[in-house]
């Protein structure tokens, strides 16, 4: 699954029209119009003359869609005082691209582990606690583990049948 096929999972999940993508992008730092938006969301064929009209969506850009999206839903949250800047988590490799869609979106519609073993049970697939645990953890904790496309698929598809419903 690459990071276009998320972008058009989640839209469909959360039933976001074109603005709503655009302010969302936005909101996570990155400008695009609705163009933009039609050709990240056109799914790509094998076709040369029509992959033209698709556009790739980097994974800074996925980074700023799903950082937009959190700020999109909550708010912008202001540093207290005294407290150091966060540093932002951003997605640096196609390894770990599902693992931050879980967590950011996680963050975004503040849902609870039970929301999210919920939601996959929705979609027909039953995890643990402990292995969805281990999907949210930091990369290079020691029980961290690599969310499958299988999952992250079945993620957006349950995400679907919630809110689209």
């Amino acid at each position: 699954m690459n990071n276009n096929d998320i972008l058009i999972r989640l839209r469909y999940a959360l039933d976001f029209s074109n603005t709503e993508m655009v302010d969302i992008f936005k909101l996570g730092g990155i400008e695009v119009s609705k163009e933009d938006v039609l050709m990240l969301l056109t799914k790509s064929n094998e076709d040369e003359a029509e992959n033209e009209l698709q556009m790739k969506c980097t994974n800074q850009m996925l980074d700023s869609f799903l950082n937009g999206l959190i700020i999109y839903k909550r708010g912008k949250q202001e540093p207290k005082p005294g407290q150091p800047q966060a540093p932002s988590a951003s997605i640096m490799t196609n390894e770990n691209v599902n693992n931050f869609l879980l967590k950011k979106v996680k963050i975004a519609l503040a849902l609870t582990s039970e929301d999210m073993l919920e939601i996959l049970e929705d979609a027909g697939i039953t995890i643990s606690k402990g292995e969805l645990s281990a999907v949210l953890r930091k990369e290079g904790h020691k029980n961290y583990k690599p969310c499958l496309d299988r999952y992250a698929r079945n993620f957006l598809k349950g995400l679907a049948i919630k809110y689209r419903n």
